[in-house]
Protein backbone atom coordinates (compact mmCIF):
# COMPACT_ATOMS: atom_id res chain seq x y z
CA UNK A 1 0.00 0.00 0.00
CA UNK A 2 2.66 2.28 1.14
CA UNK A 3 6.46 2.35 0.22
CA UNK A 4 9.25 3.88 1.39
CA UNK A 5 11.38 5.06 -1.81
CA UNK A 6 13.32 8.12 -1.78
CA UNK A 7 12.35 9.45 -4.83
CA UNK A 8 9.72 10.99 -6.52
CA UNK A 9 9.58 9.99 -9.79
CA UNK A 10 9.27 5.97 -8.56
CA UNK A 11 6.53 6.88 -6.64
CA UNK A 12 3.36 5.53 -8.01
CA UNK A 13 0.00 6.72 -8.48
CA UNK A 14 -1.95 4.70 -6.12
CA UNK A 15 1.39 6.37 -3.20
CA UNK A 16 0.45 9.78 -4.32
CA UNK A 17 -3.44 9.13 -4.40
CA UNK A 18 -2.67 8.70 -0.90
CA UNK A 19 -0.92 11.77 -0.24
CA UNK A 20 -3.52 13.46 -1.57
CA UNK A 21 -6.48 12.03 0.12
CA UNK A 22 -4.30 12.29 3.58
CA UNK A 23 -3.71 15.86 2.71
CA UNK A 24 -7.25 16.18 2.41
CA UNK A 25 -7.82 14.17 5.87
CA UNK A 26 -5.52 16.63 7.96
CA UNK A 27 -7.41 19.50 6.06
CA UNK A 28 -10.86 18.66 7.49
CA UNK A 29 -8.80 18.32 11.11
CA UNK A 30 -7.27 21.27 10.55
CA UNK A 31 -10.29 23.30 9.96
CA UNK A 32 -12.60 21.30 12.68
CA UNK A 33 -9.73 21.88 15.24
CA UNK A 34 -9.86 26.12 14.78
CA UNK A 35 -13.04 25.89 14.36
CA UNK A 36 -14.19 23.98 17.34
CA UNK A 37 -11.92 25.93 19.72
CA UNK A 38 -9.95 28.55 17.54
CA UNK A 39 -6.62 27.35 17.48
CA UNK A 40 -4.64 25.71 13.98
CA UNK A 41 -4.01 21.88 15.39
CA UNK A 42 -0.72 21.37 13.17
CA UNK A 43 0.13 24.87 13.24
CA UNK A 44 3.31 24.16 15.98
CA UNK A 45 5.21 27.13 15.03
CA UNK A 46 1.50 29.03 15.94
CA UNK A 47 1.62 27.26 19.45
CA UNK A 48 5.25 28.42 20.36
CA UNK A 49 3.72 31.65 19.40
CA UNK A 50 0.97 31.36 21.64
CA UNK A 51 3.38 30.17 24.46
CA UNK A 52 5.88 32.79 24.39
CA UNK A 53 2.43 35.31 24.28
CA UNK A 54 0.97 34.14 27.01
CA UNK A 55 4.19 34.03 29.65
CA UNK A 56 4.43 37.98 28.28
CA UNK A 57 1.20 38.79 30.08
CA UNK A 58 1.46 36.79 32.60
CA UNK A 59 -0.42 33.74 32.17
CA UNK A 60 1.49 30.88 33.41
CA UNK A 61 -0.97 28.08 33.70
CA UNK A 62 -2.27 29.05 30.29
CA UNK A 63 1.39 29.36 29.02
CA UNK A 64 1.75 25.39 30.45
CA UNK A 65 -1.08 24.51 29.03
CA UNK A 66 -0.53 25.97 25.28
CA UNK A 67 3.35 24.13 25.39
CA UNK A 68 1.70 20.75 27.01
CA UNK A 69 0.06 20.56 23.49
CA UNK A 70 2.86 20.32 20.92
CA UNK A 71 4.18 17.34 22.72
CA UNK A 72 1.19 15.28 21.65
CA UNK A 73 2.20 16.35 18.19
CA UNK A 74 5.71 15.10 18.97
CA UNK A 75 4.40 11.74 20.86
CA UNK A 76 2.42 10.97 17.40
CA UNK A 77 5.68 11.82 15.35
CA UNK A 78 7.57 9.57 17.63
CA UNK A 79 5.11 6.54 17.94
CA UNK A 80 5.05 6.59 14.11
CA UNK A 81 9.04 6.11 14.21
CA UNK A 82 8.64 3.33 16.26
CA UNK A 83 5.78 1.54 14.17
CA UNK A 84 6.89 2.56 10.84
CA UNK A 85 10.45 4.24 9.78
CA UNK A 86 12.33 1.91 12.77
CA UNK A 87 10.73 -1.39 10.68
CA UNK A 88 11.63 0.26 7.39
CA UNK A 89 15.20 0.21 8.65
CA UNK A 90 15.11 -2.74 9.93
CA UNK A 91 13.90 -4.63 6.94
CA UNK A 92 10.17 -5.64 8.65
CA UNK A 93 6.97 -4.57 7.29
CA UNK A 94 5.37 -1.07 8.96
CA UNK A 95 2.74 -1.48 10.97
CA UNK A 96 0.80 1.55 8.57
CA UNK A 97 -2.69 -0.19 9.65
CA UNK A 98 -2.04 0.27 13.36
CA UNK A 99 -1.30 3.88 12.49
CA UNK A 100 -4.50 4.79 10.55
CA UNK A 101 -6.43 2.52 13.01
CA UNK A 102 -4.91 5.22 15.95
CA UNK A 103 -6.02 8.03 14.38
CA UNK A 104 -9.36 6.96 13.17
CA UNK A 105 -9.85 5.63 16.93
CA UNK A 106 -8.87 9.41 18.05
CA UNK A 107 -11.38 10.96 15.62
CA UNK A 108 -14.32 8.95 16.88
CA UNK A 109 -13.58 9.60 20.54
CA UNK A 110 -13.01 13.42 19.57
CA UNK A 111 -16.64 13.00 17.27
CA UNK A 112 -18.73 10.53 20.07
CA UNK A 113 -17.22 12.19 22.78
CA UNK A 114 -17.42 16.05 21.77
CA UNK A 115 -21.24 15.07 20.26
CA UNK A 116 -21.75 13.36 23.76
CA UNK A 117 -20.52 17.08 25.64
CA UNK A 118 -17.21 16.15 27.05
CA UNK A 119 -15.42 18.56 25.20
CA UNK A 120 -17.85 21.57 26.13
CA UNK A 121 -19.53 23.04 23.13
CA UNK A 122 -18.39 23.70 20.08
CA UNK A 123 -16.62 26.51 18.97
CA UNK A 124 -16.56 27.99 22.44
CA UNK A 125 -12.91 29.98 22.98
CA UNK A 126 -9.73 28.08 24.54
CA UNK A 127 -10.48 28.42 28.12
CA UNK A 128 -10.99 25.30 29.41
CA UNK A 129 -8.76 21.96 30.25
CA UNK A 130 -11.44 19.86 27.99
CA UNK A 131 -10.22 22.33 25.07
CA UNK A 132 -6.69 21.71 25.29
CA UNK A 133 -7.74 17.90 25.86
CA UNK A 134 -8.95 18.27 22.22
CA UNK A 135 -6.61 20.01 20.92
CA UNK A 136 -3.92 17.58 22.07
CA UNK A 137 -5.67 14.55 20.88
CA UNK A 138 -5.63 15.96 17.73
CA UNK A 139 -2.48 16.97 17.65
CA UNK A 140 -1.49 13.80 18.62
CA UNK A 141 -3.26 12.42 15.44
CA UNK A 142 -1.98 15.16 13.15
CA UNK A 143 1.82 13.85 14.35
CA UNK A 144 1.10 10.00 13.80
CA UNK A 145 -0.32 10.97 10.16
CA UNK A 146 3.01 13.28 9.34
CA UNK A 147 5.43 11.30 10.93
CA UNK A 148 3.81 7.87 9.02
CA UNK A 149 3.60 9.66 5.63
CA UNK A 150 7.28 11.15 6.23
CA UNK A 151 8.69 7.79 6.64
CA UNK A 152 6.68 6.49 3.98
CA UNK A 153 7.73 8.88 1.71
CA UNK A 154 11.47 8.79 2.49
CA UNK A 155 11.42 12.19 4.04
CA UNK A 156 10.40 13.86 1.01
CA UNK A 157 6.31 14.42 1.84
CA UNK A 158 4.71 15.75 4.43
CA UNK A 159 0.57 16.36 4.42
CA UNK A 160 -0.39 18.01 7.63
CA UNK A 161 1.39 21.75 6.88
CA UNK A 162 1.89 23.61 3.57
CA UNK A 163 5.06 25.71 4.67
CA UNK A 164 7.65 22.77 3.94
CA UNK A 165 6.37 21.96 0.92
CA UNK A 166 5.42 25.42 -0.08
CA UNK A 167 9.05 25.99 -0.02
CA UNK A 168 9.64 22.82 -2.27
CA UNK A 169 7.23 23.70 -4.89
CA UNK A 170 9.20 27.14 -4.53
CA UNK A 171 12.70 25.27 -5.35
CA UNK A 172 10.87 22.44 -7.33
CA UNK A 173 9.80 25.36 -10.26
CA UNK A 174 13.38 26.27 -10.45
CA UNK A 175 14.61 23.50 -10.81
CA UNK A 176 12.14 22.30 -13.25
CA UNK A 177 13.21 24.49 -15.73
CA UNK A 178 16.58 25.68 -14.72
CA UNK A 179 18.55 23.98 -17.86
CA UNK A 180 21.64 24.52 -15.20
CA UNK A 181 20.11 20.76 -14.28
CA UNK A 182 20.54 17.35 -15.97
CA UNK A 183 17.16 16.26 -17.81
CA UNK A 184 16.58 13.68 -15.46
CA UNK A 185 16.68 16.23 -12.68
CA UNK A 186 14.14 18.35 -13.90
CA UNK A 187 11.55 14.93 -15.09
CA UNK A 188 11.86 14.45 -11.27
CA UNK A 189 10.94 17.64 -10.33
CA UNK A 190 8.61 18.08 -12.75
CA UNK A 191 6.70 15.61 -11.25
CA UNK A 192 7.17 16.55 -7.82
CA UNK A 193 5.72 19.84 -8.26
CA UNK A 194 2.43 17.95 -9.08
CA UNK A 195 2.67 15.68 -6.48
CA UNK A 196 3.45 19.21 -4.18
CA UNK A 197 0.34 20.54 -5.91
CA UNK A 198 -1.91 18.09 -5.06
CA UNK A 199 -1.20 17.91 -1.97
CA UNK A 200 -1.65 22.03 -1.33
CA UNK A 201 -5.38 21.78 -3.79
CA UNK A 202 -6.14 18.76 -1.43
CA UNK A 203 -5.28 19.96 1.87
CA UNK A 204 -7.45 23.48 1.08
CA UNK A 205 -10.16 21.41 -0.46
CA UNK A 206 -9.97 19.24 2.88
CA UNK A 207 -10.31 22.82 4.53
CA UNK A 208 -13.06 24.07 2.88
CA UNK A 209 -15.34 20.74 3.10
CA UNK A 210 -14.53 20.42 6.70
CA UNK A 211 -15.94 23.94 7.11
CA UNK A 212 -18.95 22.72 5.54
CA UNK A 213 -19.55 19.85 7.53
CA UNK A 214 -18.03 21.20 11.01
CA UNK A 215 -20.61 24.63 10.85
CA UNK A 216 -23.81 21.96 10.09
CA UNK A 217 -22.90 19.15 12.19
CA UNK A 218 -20.47 20.31 14.94
CA UNK A 219 -18.09 17.13 17.02
CA UNK A 220 -19.99 14.63 14.16
CA UNK A 221 -17.58 16.50 11.54
CA UNK A 222 -14.62 14.49 12.76
CA UNK A 223 -16.58 11.40 11.82
CA UNK A 224 -15.36 12.56 8.25
CA UNK A 225 -11.77 11.63 8.80
CA UNK A 226 -12.05 8.58 10.85
CA UNK A 227 -14.02 7.37 7.88
CA UNK A 228 -10.71 7.82 5.69
CA UNK A 229 -8.62 6.29 8.56
CA UNK A 230 -10.22 3.44 9.16
CA UNK A 231 -10.76 2.47 5.11
CA UNK A 232 -6.82 3.29 4.46
CA UNK A 233 -6.17 1.23 7.99
CA UNK A 234 -8.31 -1.57 6.17
CA UNK A 235 -6.46 -1.13 2.99
CA UNK A 236 -3.12 -1.44 4.58
CA UNK A 237 -3.61 -4.58 6.85
CA UNK A 238 -5.13 -6.44 3.87
CA UNK A 239 -2.42 -5.44 1.43
CA UNK A 240 0.28 -6.74 3.93
CA UNK A 241 -1.80 -9.82 4.55
CA UNK A 242 -1.74 -10.44 0.61
CA UNK A 243 1.87 -9.73 0.59
CA UNK A 244 2.85 -12.11 3.50
CA UNK A 245 0.29 -14.79 1.95
CA UNK A 246 2.21 -14.16 -1.56
CA UNK A 247 5.41 -14.33 0.23
CA UNK A 248 4.62 -17.44 1.92
CA UNK A 249 3.78 -19.45 -0.90
CA UNK A 250 6.87 -18.35 -2.49
CA UNK A 251 8.97 -19.64 0.17
CA UNK A 252 7.08 -22.88 0.32
CA UNK A 253 7.44 -23.44 -3.57
CA UNK A 254 11.43 -22.58 -3.20
CA UNK A 255 11.39 -25.40 -0.73
CA UNK A 256 9.56 -27.95 -2.84
CA UNK A 257 12.07 -27.39 -5.68
CA UNK A 258 14.59 -27.94 -3.46
CA UNK A 259 13.24 -31.28 -2.49
CA UNK A 260 12.92 -31.96 -5.88
CA UNK A 261 16.63 -31.33 -7.18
Amino acid sequence: MLTSLDTISRFSRRNVSIWWTMAFQAGIINAGGFIACQRFVTHTTGFATYIGNEFAHGNIHAALGMAAVPTFFLAGATTSGYFVDRRIASHKNPLYSLMFGIIALAMLIVSFGGNAGFFGAFSEPLLMARDYFLLAILCLSAGLQNGTITSAAGSVVRTTHLTGITTDLGLGIVRAHSTQYSDEVRKNEHRANWMRVGIIGFFIFGSTIGAFCFYRFGYLGFLGPAAISATLALLSLNYQLRASKRASLLTQRNRGLKGIS
